[in-house]
């Protein structure tokens, strides 16, 4: 069972936690978590391109030229694909780019990407911020002393309000509640900050 240093906001070390080896012990699985971040961008996304085929576009309900005796190729609308204005072939058209990916490849991720996390030293464990009103300074100050100078995200309880609304507004942070975590947000970054109540509700439910 691994251990990890529990800091305060300040940098300093006020405990240990055991770490659960099931959720960070374990060896990446680097195909699951890749088909889970691809599958959480592809819902995403909008869908909401539209071209027009031949029928949609606009003009073109007359036959340009008579069938024969002209000495031209035979057409039958202006507004066919070859003609400039006309329909588009094979165009994109409103569609839903999510796919289902199981519940069971989705906690694999997360406990790969938690792992691979601690293995490569870029996880923190915070005991608290414990803000008693929204500070945009003193979050920046906490960023400092913990070291994270890089794009950092930062897990936290869900009714932790006054940390959220502290961090929110920092550039090159993240912070998200512990119920919204997902692989891509615990893979997007350079540091990964967690509250200690965040690291309980993570083991307890990917445990």
């Amino acid at each position: 069972m691994a251990k990890i240093e529990i800091k305060d906001a300040s940098g300093k070390k006020v405990n240990e936690a055991n770490l659960n080896a099931a959720v960070f012990g374990i060896e990446p699985n680097v195909h699951v978590m890749h088909t889970v971040v691809r599958a959480y961008r592809a819902a995403m996304r909008q869908g909401t391109h539209d071209t027009k085929t031949r029928g949609e576009v606009r003009g073109g309900g007359k036959k340009p030229w008579r069938q024969k005796g002209t000495g031209r190729a035979r057409q039958g609308t202006i507004r066919a694909p070859h003609w400039v204005g006309g329909g588009t072939v094979f165009g994109p058209h409103p569609r839903s780019y999510a796919f289902r990916v199981n519940r069971k490849e989705v906690k694999l991720a997360m406990r790969s990407a938690l792992s691979a996390k601690l293995a490569d030293e870029q996880l923190i464990v915070v005991d608290g911020f414990n803000f008693e009103k929204p500070s945009t300074k003193q979050a920046a100050a906490a960023l400092k002393a913990l070291g994270c100078d890089r794009r950092t995200t930062i897990v936290v309880a869900d009714d932790d309000v006054n940390t959220y609304l502290s961090f929110r507004n920092i550039e090159r942070v993240n912070i998200i509640p512990v119920s919204e975590a997902n692989t891509m947000e615990l893979v997007d970054n350079k540091v990964l900050v967690l509250t200690a109540a965040a690291l309980e509700r993570l083991e307890e439910v990917l445990a």
